[in-house]
Formats: structure tokens, C-alpha cells, sequence
């Protein structure tokens, strides 16, 4: 039995690139005997194990073979003569199909060093077509290594172009799909995902409405990005995808986050800063009683920390459709102020004072409008 580094650790390694975790294939062992070695099998569609101390993937090589459409469509082979040249002729990119061994040698069957090198994505082999989750992955990769300079090689762009082409994309999961949309929104270059998908004619196929609107989505995708990449305490996934999806009509936001199965929490945002962009934006010459409208159809007091998203997005969106780069979204500045200021006014004063039941719903909103007021005449001198 012999055990290899392989896939991403080995990759980010040579690229001297920030790396999550470690992935192992095994030659020349079988599934009983990695569990009486003390593995936990966890593999569903074929064999793999955690190690019992590190916690680390261990997956027996394995050959593959199409059967069905889809990314599941496969047969797997884990026999124990099944080499490692097999197993990585398998996997979707060369630089993807390096593997090293304990004493740190490189074994590069497939040119993928070369590939690094030339910053290069290029399929490892023709039956790269077999898997059309490979056309969102690529684009995915694109997106995380475009600023070290790396682009698609132009047969693998052919071969992608001729999977979208073909109905294979439509077998996809919704939740494969958006395994990797929302790693994408992670990446240093996310538009790229959506530019590369769109070059090889997977973003029309997929989400046509997006691709009707592909220009001025990503650039408000890359306000988001810029805005959130210096925010590190926001949920900076969230606010790019919810940015993105803006130059989209309310409906067609609702259809795309369930097509694709988005968790409720990123189309609540996305929803919510459709509906309330243009008036935020506006807010800044707004009186006392719509200022607090806006708050309290933000549903600020009760999630500030949304709010604070919704702020960033509405940022980042006003910045890409007026051109402002250099503004500073004082919009932001004050309605942030004016829940600091109604905040602290509560509804315990007013109860100790006698108020019952809807009293004192409307006096505390008075209270806080009339804060307001004073914080509008403050701002004003």
C-alpha cells in the first residue's frame, strides 16, 4: 500500500498559495483494509475514509466510468491494481492531477507542473466532457487564480463550450450548482466565474436573466467585492451575490434563488435590497419620519447586523450606477447614526409611566421621531 498527497494541497503548494486542507489517495489497498487499520469509511458514491487521528480524506484510487448524465453518472473501479497514473488521469484539470509522495517526490504524468508554469487550466483528458460540474469548477478556479495571472486553455474553453452546448448541464443538482456559485462569490475575482461561463455559453444556459444582464451585474459584483474584501467582519458572500443579482427585476431574483436553492437568509437580502436601494439611496435628504421608516422597514433595531449588509450592499450598488467611486455613502454614515439614537429608546420608560398596550407602541415611535428631529436639526447646522 502506498499513500500520495494529491489534488489542491499539492497544487497551492507550488503556487506557494494559501491551502485548507489535505487530500490522500491510496494505491494497492481495499476498503476492508483501510477499516482494519482504524479508518472511518464516510464515501458515499465510492470508497473514502478519515483517518482516525488527523480526520484527513483518504480515497482509494479509483478508475471511473460514464453511465448516466450527470455529475452522478459514474461507475467506479477501486480495485487495489488500479495505479496512480489512473487515478489522477481521472481528475479535471493538470494542475489538479499532481500528486507527491511521502518523501516529498512529484509525480507529474500529466504535465500540470508545466501547466503552473504557464498559468495554464488545461483538462487532463478528452473525458473531461464525461463530468459538466467541470465547467462551473473551471470558471470557479479562473475566478481564484486570475490575479497570479492564469487563464482557461483555449481547447479546454472548446471542450467546455461543447458540454453547455449539449443537455449535460441540465442534469446538474441545484445543490451542486450551488456548491459552487457561493465558493465562486468567495474567490479574489468572482466575476470572472460568471465571465468564463458566459464565454463558453454555460451562464445563458444556466441563468439566462443573469446573462441578459451580465455587464452591469458584475460591475456592481465588483464594487461588492472590492467593499467587502476590506470588511472582513461582513458576510462578504452574501453582499456580492446579493449586489449581483440587482440589475435583475424583483421576480426574476426570486426565481433565480430558488432555481438554484440559495439558503433563505442570502435571497432575504438580496429581496431586500431590491426593494430598498433606490429609497436608502435617497435617505440622506430625507425628514425625521421617513428616516425612521426606512429603519423600520429594514427591520433595523431587530437585525442590525443585516442592516449593516444591507448599508454595504446599497454602497456598492449606488457606487457602480452613479460612478462615485470616491464617495464615502454618508447615506450610510447617518442612518447608522439614527438607529444608534433610537436604540436607546426603549419602551420600559413608557410603561413605568402607565402606557398600556398599543399606547405604548405609538408613544415610543413618537419618542424616537422626535429624536430624530433633533438629530436632522443637529446634522443641518
Amino acid at each position: 500500500m502506498k499513500i500520495y498527497l494529491v489534488g489542491g494541497a499539492v497544487r497551492d503548494k507550488l503556487l506557494n498559495y494559501p491551502s485548507i486542507e489535505n487530500d490522500w489517495v491510496v494505491v494497492g489497498s481495499s476498503e476492508k483494509a483501510m477499516l482494519e487499520q482504524g479508518f472511518n469509511s464516510v464515501g458515499k458514491d465510492f470508497p473514502v475514509f478519515l483517518h482516525p487521528q488527523t480526520k484527513e480524506e483518504y480515497a482509494l484510487a479509483r478508475k471511473e466510468r460514464k453511465v448516466a448524465a450527470g455529475y452522478g453518472g459514474f461507475d467506479f473501479d477501486t480495485d487495489s491494481k488500479v495505479s496512480l497514473e489512473e487515478d489522477l488521469l481521472r481528475r479535471d484539470l493538470t494542475i489538479n492531477a499532481i500528486a507527491e509522495d511521502e518523501n516529498g517526490k512529484l509525480i507529474d504524468p500529466y504535465g500540470g507542473i508545466d501547466d503552473i508554469n504557464n498559468k495554464l487550466l488545461r483538462h487532463v483528458s478528452p473525458a473531461f466532457t464525461e463530468d459538466p460540474l467541470r465547467v462551473l469548477r473551471v470558471a470557479r478556479f479562473a475566478a481564484r487564480y486570475h490575479h497570479l495571472g492564469f487563464s482557461v486553455a483555449d481547447e479546454t474553453l472548446a471542450l467546455m463550450q461543447e458540454i453547455s452546448a449539449s443537455s449535460e448541464l441540465d442534469a446538474l443538482v441545484a445543490e451542486r450548482i450551488w456548491q459552487e456559485f457561493q465558493k465562486a462569490l468567495g474567490e479574489p475575482n468572482p466575476e470572472i466565474f460568471f465571465e468564463v461561463l458566459s464565454s463558453c455559453g454555460a451562464l445563458e444556459r444556466l441563468w439566462p436573466d443573469l446573462a441578459q444582464h451580465k455587464e452591469s451585474a458584475l460591475f456592481q459584483l465588483r464594487q461588492a467585492t472590492f467593499l467587502t474584501s476590506r470588511n472582513k467582519n461582513l458576510n462578504a458572500k452574501q453582499c456580492r451575490f446579493a449586489c449581483l443579482l440587482q440589475s435583475l427585476e424583483a421576480e426574476q431574483i426570486l426565481h433565480l434563488c430558488a432555481a438554484i436553492k440559495c439558503p433563505k437568509t442570502w435571497q432575504e437580502l438580496a429581496s431586500q435590497l431590491k426593494q430598498q436601494l433606490t429609497v436608502i439611496s435617497a435617505s440622506l435628504h430625507f425628514n425625521a419620519q421617513e428616516l425612521f421608516q426606512v429603519l423600520k422597514d429594514s427591520d433595523a433595531l431587530r437585525r442590525s447586523d443585516r442592516f449593516d449588509d444591507l448599508l454595504l450592499c446599497c454602497k456598492a450598488c449606488y457606487r457602480s450606477q452613479t460612478g462615485k467611486t470616491l464617495d464615502n455613502f454618508v447615506q450610510a454614515y447617518q442612518l447608522k447614526l439614527a438607529l444608534k439614537i433610537i436604540a436607546n429608546i426603549n419602551a420600559k420608560d413608557l410603561i413605568k409611566q402607565g402606557l398600556k398596550g398599543p399606547e405604548v407602541g405609538r408613544a415610543l415611535e413618537e419618542k424616537r421621531i422626535e429624536a430624530l428631529e433633533e438629530l436632522m436639526q443637529a446634522l443641518n447646522n
